[in-house]
C-alpha cells in the first residue's frame, strides 16, 4: 500500500539525522489459536481509538515487558531459559522476561492462562471472580506475575508457546516497540473473554478471513499483524502452526521506506514476498 506523503517526509527527516529515533521498548505478543471449520482461527482485539499506539487497529494480545517480568524466581516449566534465548536471539535475562510477559499479557487481555499446577497440566477455568480479581491486579501492576503464580501454586507452561517472528517499529514512528511474536493454542477447557481495558471489542476469526477483511478495508491492521494472519492462514490447523514454530528462530525485522515505481511503501521480510504476490 502506498505511503502518504506526510509519512514519507517524516521518514526522510530521520534518514537525514534531522530527527532522532525513539528508543524502542521490548514487548511480547501472542497469536492465540484454535481450530475452525476452515483452518486455524485466531483471537483479535480492536484497540480503543483513544490509544496512543495503533489506535483502532486489530491486534493480538500483548504488551510491553514489565521490569518484574525479569524475576529469576518465576516458576518455570518447559524449554530452558537458555534455549529460549537461542531461539529468540537475545540475552537469557530478556528471554525469561519476554516469555513471562507473553503469558502475563495473554491472561490480562484474553483471560487465558498458559500455566498449570505442574509441568504437564494446565488450569481448567479462569472465569471465576477470584481469577478476575487477580487479572485486574496484574493489569494494574498491583501484582507481579511471579507473586501471582506463587499464590496460585502454578508454573509457567512455556512449552505451550512457540516463537514465531520479531518486528521492530520503523525509526520514524514516535512510539517504537521491539516485539517478539509467539503462537499458542487455546488450552484445555479455557475460554477467551472480552476483558481487556485497552480494547473496544474482541473476536475469533479464521486467519484468512482476517486477511480478507483487511484487504477489503473492513478491518485495520499494522503490517506485522496482517502478515502473521496471512502466514498462519497457510496452515490447516492450529497444531500445524504451533508445530511449525518449533523449528523457527527469531530474526528481528525493521520495515523501511522503499521505492515501488512512482510510490513509496514499507519493506517486508523476503519470506513473505511469495505470499503477498499470491494475493
Amino acid at each position: 500500500m502506498p505511503l502518504p506523503q506526510a509519512l514519507i517526509d517524516q521518514a526522510r527527516a530521520y534518514a537525514t539525522g534531522e530527527d532522532t529515533p525513539a528508543e524502542p521498548r521490548n514487548a511480547a505478543t501472542v497469536v492465540l489459536l484454535r481450530d475452525g471449520t476452515s483452518g486455524p482461527e485466531l483471537y483479535l482485539l480492536r484497540r480503543q481509538t483513544t490509544m496512543a499506539f495503533a489506535a483502532g487497529m486489530c491486534v493480538f494480545p500483548g504488551g510491553g515487558v514489565d521490569p518484574r517480568d525479569f524475576s529469576e524466581d518465576v516458576a518455570w516449566a518447559g524449554p530452558s531459559v537458555a534455549s529460549w534465548a537461542t531461539t529468540m536471539d537475545c540475552e537469557p535475562e530478556l528471554a525469561r522476561a519476554l516469555v513471562c510477559a507473553a503469558v502475563r499479557e495473554t491472561f490480562e487481555e484474553s483471560g487465558v492462562l498458559l500455566a498449570g499446577p505442574s509441568a504437564d497440566t494446565v488450569v481448567d477455568d479462569t472465569t471465576g471472580d477470584d481469577w478476575e480479581a487477580d487479572r485486574i491486579a496484574l493489569e494494574t501492576r498491583e501484582l507481579s506475575m511471579t507473586d501471582f503464580l506463587v499464590r496460585r501454586g502454578l508454573v509457567l507452561r512455556t512449552d505451550l508457546l512457540g516463537a514465531w517472528s520479531g518486528w521492530l517499529t520503523p525509526v520514524f514512528e514516535p512510539k517504537r516497540y521491539r516485539t517478539w511474536f509467539f503462537v499458542a493454542s487455546l488450552p484445555g477447557s479455557q475460554v477467551t473473554r472480552d476483558v481487556s481495558s485497552e480494547s473496544s471489542s474482541v473476536t475469533w476469526l479464521p486467519a484468512i478471513s482476517a486477511v480478507e477483511a483487511v484487504e477489503s478495508g473492513e478491518m485495520l491492521m499494522l503490517p506485522p499483524t496482517y502478515l502473521t494472519c496471512l502466514e498462519i492462514g497457510q496452515h490447516e490447523s492450529a497444531s500445524s502452526a504451533l508445530s511449525a514454530s518449533s523449528s523457527r528462530t527469531v530474526d528481528m525485522f525493521t520495515p523501511e521506506v522503499i521505492s515501488s515505481g512512482e510510490d513509496f511503501v514499507l519493506s517486508t521480510p523476503p519470506a513473505y514476498e511469495a505470499l503477498l504476490e499470491s494475493r
